[in-house]
C-alpha cells in the first residue's frame, strides 16, 4: 500500500459510489519530520570514466504532509546544507564547496518542492518538484517505493521510502571538468540522486 498518488477504489457497478479509502492509508494522514539519523540523501558520480565515486549530505531538513483521504494533496519538501557534503576525502570534499562545483559561501542551501505526487502502480510511486541548486530551479521527478509504516519501541509513527533520480549536473549551473589524457572527462555529467528515508509523524 503506497501513499503518494494513491487512487481510490471504485466499484465497476454503475451508479455504485466509490468505497472509502482504506484504513491503512486514512491513518498515514498527517506531517512527517525526515529523522536524518536513519535518512540518508546521496548522489553517485562517475570518476575518470571508469569508476563511482559515492557522497552524501549529513545536514538536511524536510517534511512530508500525507493527506490520507486525498492522497493526490501529499507533498514533500527538504533542504540540504550543502557544505554538509560528504564523500570520505576531505580534499575532494573541500573542492566540491569551493567555487568550481557548489560555491557553499553563496549558495548554501540545495532545496526541493513537490508540486505534483503519481502512483505507478504497487508500491511504485513517482513525486515531481522543483529542484534549486546554485540558484537555478528546474523540475525534477523521483520515483520511489513505499517500505512501508510501523511503529518503533519509542512509540514514533514511521514512514519509509527508498528511491532515485538521474539528473545531468550542467543544467544546474555544475559544468567544472578536466579532460583526460586518454579521452572522457575526470567527472560525469550525469550524477545519480539515492534517497533512503524514515520519516516519524508529528504529535
Amino acid at each position: 500500500m503506497g501513499i503518494f498518488g494513491r487512487k481510490n477504489e471504485t466499484t465497476t457497478t454503475a451508479g455504485t459510489a466509490a468505497t472509502a479509502v482504506s484504513p491503512e492509508l486514512a491513518a498515514l494522514t498527517g506531517t512527517y519530520t525526515l529523522d536524518p539519523t536513519h535518512t540518508t540523501i546521496g548522489f553517485v558520480a562517475r570518476h575518470a570514466m571508469v569508476t563511482n565515486v559515492k557522497g552524501g549530505f549529513g545536514d538536511f531538513t524536510g517534511t512530508l504532509t500525507l493527506d490520507g483521504s486525498d492522497p493526490s494533496n501529499s507533498t514533500a519538501e527538504i533542504d540540504v546544507a550543502m557544505d554538509s557534503v560528504d564523500t570520505g576525502n576531505a580534499d575532494r570534499d573541500g573542492h566540491l564547496k569551493n567555487a568550481d562545483f557548489f560555491k557553499t559561501d553563496e549558495f548554501p542551501k540545495m532545496t526541493f518542492r513537490s508540486t505534483k505526487a503519481e502512483a505507478l502502480g504497487g508500491d511504485d510511486y513517482r513525486i515531481t518538484g522543483d529542484l534549486t541548486i546554485l540558484g537555478t530551479t528546474r523540475p525534477l521527478s523521483i520515483d520511489l517505493e513505499f517500505n512501508g509504516s510501523a511503529t518503533d519501541p519509542f512509540g514514533n509513527e514511521r514512514v519509509g521510502f527508498e528511491g532515485a533520480a538521474s539528473i545531468l549536473r550542467s543544467e544546474w549551473g555544475l559544468t567544472w571538468n578536466a579532460a583526460l589524457e586518454t579521452g572522457g572527462v575526470l567527472v560525469s555529467d550525469k550524477i545519480k540522486l539515492v534517497f533512503d528515508i524514515s520519516a516519524i509523524k508529528n504529535a
